[in-house]
């Protein structure tokens, strides 16, 4: 639960209002919410988890609208301990739930998360909740806050569970057909999060939604899902599935930076899902940067040529992205690339970014996440073919630090970087 809680907190950004509820998924988010700045508090419950969170200084409230500088809760779960925390505590704020759990109330605070612990989910988003004891988080309550945080400005709905449950079934499945309460608002679910990434649903098409989520699911159990998506017609019948290379998804490179301006972009290894995302930003790009990227003019990216580019075997060749958040929604905005040659060991490379991000470094950096991998893969160097006018991704290599050879032939730069012995 621990890498589950990593990426949920990955996705949850300074200033954010959470509902904070009951189960493992909140205890194990605590020392990961700790980092955060400013976050707020308005929930149905107040735990013992909850009152380290609050302990931490990472609770502040101080950007909520309703209640400013408290956190809104109805009810106390926990230890005799918490409640000693809480009698008289000024920071806290207890009302009944006719106003805890007020859609239009909830949307007053900027930022809402609701943030659930599931039990199963389907690859369409349906959402099945966990059954604990005499106290049951269930759609009825779920749906408030779902409601109020897609009416909050910037506001989110997550749902975190691990890829298994403790007998080792999968928790992402086909169907939800056999479980009870569930929440069938599915298109109210804008993220899930496991060990293994965060599946972005918001305004996504149905097969763009399974794709994502069988992307998070456990590695072993994804031929399953893809095969039955196929069968069901979610998914394209063509559609690739490397089994050998699932095992081998860097996750580990994920990285959030800022850029020139303030700009903050989320670094990660391009994923299956990432076809719809790649294909829109093929078609943003001009066609100068596309003939500056490929050597050619493309009018058309299908979708037997868009899930190939988006398909690696990570053991041969890595490509990483950079996304930035837009309008409420994830815009895939830098990719990078790295081929391995069979015969050299050296590893080719090509960029493509978007104009609107370029003259920021982002180039510089991307550059050097592919040495960093080549390095630990073994590589010898990186090799590169770019144009004789482009200049700016010529300046690129000449600022890596290595040694570079360069031969011009047919108005193209042959460019080689060596790596030390």
């Amino acid at each position: 639960m621990r890498q589950v809680a990593a990426n949920v907190a990955s996705v949850i950004k300074d200033g954010d209002c959470l509902s904070f509820s009951l189960g493992p998924l909140f205890e194990a988010l605590v020392p990961h919410l700790s980092e955060k700045k400013d976050l707020g508090i308005h929930s149905l419950y107040f735990t013992d988890a909850l009152s380290e969170l609050v302990s931490s200084g990472a609770v502040t409230n101080s950007r909520k609208s309703p209640f400013r500088g408290k956190t809104l809760v109805s009810y106390a779960l926990g230890t005799k301990e918490l409640h000693c925390w809480l009698d008289r505590n000024p920071l806290v704020e207890f009302q009944g739930i006719d106003w805890v759990c007020n859609s239009r109330f909830i949307a007053g605070n900027p930022q809402f998360v609701a943030l659930y612990e599931g039990r199963k989910v389907d690859i369409l988003g349906s959402v099945a909740f966990p059954l604990t004891g005499a106290v049951i988080t269930g759609p009825g309550e779920v749906i408030d806050f779902f409601r109020g945080a897609e009416a909050s400005d910037d506001g989110a709905t997550i749902i975190g569970l691990p890829s298994r449950d403790e007998n080792g079934k999968p928790n992402i499945l086909i169907s939800l057909q056999k479980y009870a309460n569930q929440l069938r608002l599915r298109e109210s679910v804008h993220m899930i999060a496991t060990e293994y990434g965060v599946a972005n649903l918001k305004w996504r098409s149905l097969r763009e939604r399974s794709q994502a989520l069988i992307d998070i699911a456990h590695p072993d159990d994804r031929q399953f899902l893809i095969t039955q998506a196929r069968e069901r017609k979610i998914i394209y019948p063509n559609q690739i599935f490397l089994s050998e290379s699932v095992h081998h998804y860097p996750a580990h490179i994920e990285e959030t930076r800022t850029f020139k301006g303030g700009v903050k972009i989320r670094f990660r290894a391009m994923k299956p899902s990432d076809e719809e995302g790649m294909r829109r930003f093929f078609y943003r790009c001009s066609r100068e940067m596309i003939f500056y990227r490929f050597f050619y003019s493309i009018k058309t990216m299908d979708h037997d040529k868009m899930q190939t580019y988006v398909n690696l075997d990570y053991q041969k060749e890595f490509s990483i992205v950079g996304l930035v958040v837009e309008e409420g929604n994830q815009k895939i905005i830098a990719e990078a690339r790295m081929v391995r040659d069979e015969r050299t060991y050296f590893g080719e490379v090509a960029f493509l970014i978007d104009e609107r991000f370029q003259s920021m470094g982002i180039g510089s950096y991307l550059l050097s996440r592919l040495i960093e991998q080549a390095k630990e893969k073994g590589f010898k160097g990186l090799t590169a073919e770019v144009l004789s006018d482009n200049q700016a991704m010529i300046k690129v290599f000449e600022k890596s630090g290595l040694p570079l050879e360069a031969s011009l032939e047919n108005g193209i730069y042959r460019l080689q970087l060596s790596f030390a012995d």
